[in-house]
């Protein structure tokens, strides 16, 4: 079976992973180029050596490359303002698919686990965030059961896994998870908060998701959740239950008041994740940025299988 030629923008860590995963991993996907604006970055030293070819000079020299005929599919590992100027030349071409993997948010949200088969036809697909690929399948699960009127999480990483895109997009990151918690999640209000942990060795991803819903099954809600951490574990192997499930009832004459909502009871479920990278390029502690990556090369390699 011939492989559906990619190519990568951005040239930091996230981009790198990526493209080691693809050369490494993927059946279906082949590196064309790698493109970034650094020409002294480990990430095209790197490619270099592997074999691919790169540009240090962006996306206008990358639509100029003979290569560009042939690619399918963009990821843009860059930042939320400079995925809407590659966006800008991108969609110029009907042919080409965008995967967005940073919190810029132009196309759709999209967790694989999901509502992948919601976003096929979609030219720019946006993964949300780290946070929201290892929260929201957990929020959705919930949903599944019982509705979910507030969605909350915590995403605790290694402050040293956080580079210079993850920080200049820290509000991007909290508006985004927010919005997908509540568009793809299900919840009718999300919140997300994330932590730079300064901890020495760097501690591993860990992810706090609380839902307030209607009360319902407890142990169909233990065994959604169950499901779709298993179905996370196909594509990222170290994403866990750090604790097991648990439950908290909030009585009607003690409810809880929810910005926007007003005050609501139901059932409290708290669930605790942790999330183990690949080791690819980056440290396993790096959990964060490893489901980035793992999420968009899944998604695009069933865009690839249903085309």
């Amino acid at each position: 079976m011939s492989k559906t030629k990619v190519a990568i923008i951005g040239s930091g860590n996230i981009g790198t992973d990526l493209m080691i995963k693809i050369l490494r991993t993927s059946d279906s996907l082949e590196m064309s180029i790698f493109v970034g604006i650094d020409p002294e970055s480990d990430g095209l030293a790197r490619a270099k050596r592997m074999g691919v070819k790169v540009t240090h000079k962006g996306i206008k020299e990358l639509i100029e490359m003979p290569e560009w005929e042939d690619i399918k599919i963009v990821f843009d590992a860059t930042s939320a303002k400079a995925h809407l100027y590659n966006w800008d030349f991108v969609k110029k071409y009907p042919d080409k698919m965008m995967i967005d993997l940073t919190p810029a948010a132009v196309g759709p949200y999209l967790v694989p686990p999901v509502n992948f088969d919601s976003n096929i036809d979609v030219k720019n697909v946006n993964m949300v965030t780290c946070g929201g690929q290892a929260t929201i399948p957990i929020v959705a699960a919930v949903n599944q059961v019982a509705k979910v009127h507030y969605g909350e999480i915590v995403a605790s990483i290694a402050s040293k896994s956080a580079g210079p895109g993850t920080r200049a997009n820290i509000d991007e990151f909290t508006e985004t998870t927010a919005s997908a918690i509540e568009k793809v999640g299900g919840a009718e209000r999300g919140k997300a908060i994330i932590i730079l942990n300064p901890a020495e060795p760097p501690m591993v991803m860990r992810d706090t998701v609380l839902t307030l819903s209607e009360q319902g099954d407890r142990e169909a809600i233990r065994q959604s959740i169950h499901m779709m951490v298993a179905e996370v574990q196909k594509y990222v192997p170290g994403y866990d239950l750090h604790q097991e499930v648990q439950f908290e009832d909030i009585s009607e004459e003690n409810p809880v008041f929810i910005e926007g909502l007003g005050f609501r009871h139901g059932l409290k479920t708290m669930v605790l994740l942790k999330v183990l990278g690949a080791g690819h390029y980056l440290p396993e502690y790096a959990g964060n940025l490893d489901i980035m990556t793992s999420a968009a090369l899944a998604t695009g390699e069933r865009l690839v299988r249903i085309n």
